[in-house]
């Protein structure tokens, strides 16, 4: 017995090569030693310290992108099964690696000016987000349940914390709690519906049964075979609604405004960009593999789906006042569309290429939302409403127009890259036929317009004359650092270069 596990374990040995981890392992080191270094900080250099940690995190991160982007083809077999067959990349995975390094980027950068000032434990923080980091790196890569679930768990702990970060806050201890709750209630869907697939497709009785039902390719090899079996169908099902909880789809998406709200900003942030992309990608990941027989089963449900996913998020969103549930629920919104793109990319292959257009695009507008919010600086930004904005041009033109061409482009407002993107959207969708979900895509975008702009208007709107009387104009005008200056213009810069010349973008995708 003893020799046959080692004859197993060598031969599974084979297939690894570390090398192309290169980048996770980095990733994992780099959090490791910023917590190293900050055994050696003192409560009198506090802000020195998270200056040089956030420079180290930062440092480190662009030297892991550089080598991503330049030496790529050193960390990527394309079509090879790796590590006994838990992982395989492809052109699509490595695309969102370096996504999760961008938006990784603009996280750490973040939380340097959200921890400013206040006493939490930085380094702990920027620990955590490598972590995600390389499980969002990692999960794209998985072609094996075993490894896709260790991967998504690895995030979703981190994210545990990340929520309830802000242990002084009521908000953020609430949402840490309700996070915890649904996303355990989300992981024990996901658990049960693999144990389904791999049970049904290990009985012997079923045709085409195979010992290693975990894999993706041997299961999407079963599922042809037996695509009518209802433990199969229940088992997917059960599969793509643990992951509909993590991108907050109807009707799982109960906990985004009060997460989103809760959550530190820059966790926030995370949520909203990272945590959406890799879900989706996942999603499309398994509806377009091991899934793809039960797409015909599949489509008028996930249909079903997305258009309340669409509906329901622009119509809760277009009744809020405070900022961090307005993004949340606007989010929800940005989940239906990106469906839309999964869905239509069953029929039209140019749907995967759109829906991740869609996600760059979506990252650097909610970059700049979210710069918009967090440089402000507020005491509490669980509180944070439209008439906290009022007067912000006046305070503070560039990050005004920051938030304004963020808003913009999320709402798809020419020419700035969300309209691109959505345009590419809506005609691969137009394409595959699906003219109802279109309809109702549309209606999405005309009521998010509404309340984007109700924010815009409170932007550039005059500040009350009580405030400017009493010499609190002068008083409230926000400084910017040159760093958060070369941040914003840089984002602003790139949300219209895609906009106006988006073939730049599309030749990495």
């Amino acid at each position: 017995m003893n020799d046959v596990l080692m004859d197993l374990l060598q031969e599974l040995s084979l297939s690894n090569d570390w090398l192309v981890l290169l980048p996770e392992i980095l990733m994992a080191l780099l959090a490791i030693i910023i917590l190293g270094v900050d055994l050696f900080k003192t409560n009198a250099s506090r802000e020195l310290a998270l200056r040089w940690t956030v420079a180290l995190a930062l440092g480190g991160q662009i030297l892991v992108l550089f080598a991503l982007s330049f030496f790529g083809g050193q960390f990527y077999k394309e079509g090879i099964p790796l590590f006994g067959g838990l992982i395989e990349q492809s052109e699509l995975s490595q695309y969102m690696r370096t996504f999760f390094l961008f938006s990784s980027l603009g996280i750490s950068f973040f939380a340097g000016y959200f921890f400013k000032s206040k006493r939490l434990p930085q380094a702990e923080y920027l620990h955590i987000v490598l972590l995600a980091t390389a499980g969002f790196m990692l999960l794209v890569q998985s072609s094996h349940f075993i490894a896709f679930f260790v991967n998504l768990e690895l995030v979703t702990v981190a994210f545990y914390v990340l929520v309830a970060f802000q242990r002084t806050s009521v908000f953020s201890l609430e949402a840490g709690l309700k996070y915890l709750a649904l996303g355990a209630l989300s992981s024990a869907f996901l658990l049960f519906g693999i144990v389904l697939l791999y049970g049904i497709s290990g009985n012997p009785e079923m045709t085409g049964f195979t010992q290693d039902g975990f894999n993706f390719t041997a299961l999407q090899a079963f599922i042809v075979s037996n695509s009518d079996s209802v433990i199969v169908r229940l088992g997917a099902l059960f599969v793509l609604a643990g992951i509909g909880f993590k991108i907050g789809l109807v009707p799982f998406q109960i906990w985004v405004p009060d997460v989103y709200q809760g959550a530190p900003a820059p966790t926030t942030a995370f949520l909203a960009i990272a945590s959406k992309a890799a879900g989706i990608f996942v999603f499309m990941q398994l509806l377009h593999g091991p899934f793809l027989a039960l797409s015909e089963w599949l489509l008028p449900l996930l249909s079903v789906l997305c258009a309340a996913t669409i509906l329901y998020g622009s119509i809760a969103a277009s009744g809020q006042n405070n900022i961090k549930r307005l993004i949340g629920l606007s989010g929800i919104s940005h989940a239906g569309y990106l469906l839309l793109g999964v869905l239509a990319g069953l029929t039209v292959p140019q749907a995967i290429g759109a829906v991740l257009f869609y996600l760059s695009v979506y990252m650097l507008g909610s970059f700049l939302v979210f710069a918009a919010m967090i440089f402000l600086n507020e005491a509490d930004d669980s509180q944070l409403e439209l008439n906290t904005y009022r007067g912000l041009y006046a305070k503070s033109p560039l990050l005004a127009a920051s938030g304004i061409i963020g808003l913009g482009s999320l709402a798809g407002i020419p020419p700035l890259g969300g309209f691109i993107a959505k345009l590419l959207l809506f005609m691969a969708v137009y394409k595959a036929g699906l003219y109802g979900l279109l309809a109702v895509a549309v209606l999405g975008v005309v009521v998010s317009i509404f309340y984007y702009f109700a924010w815009i208007r409170s932007m550039v709107s005059i500040p009350d004359l009580e405030h400017t009387s009493s010499g609190g104009s002068e008083s409230a005008i926000i400084c910017l650092s040159r760093m958060q200056r070369a941040f914003l213009i840089g984002t602003i810069a790139l949300v219209l270069i895609v906009g106006l010349y988006p073939s730049l973008l599309s030749h990495f995708i």
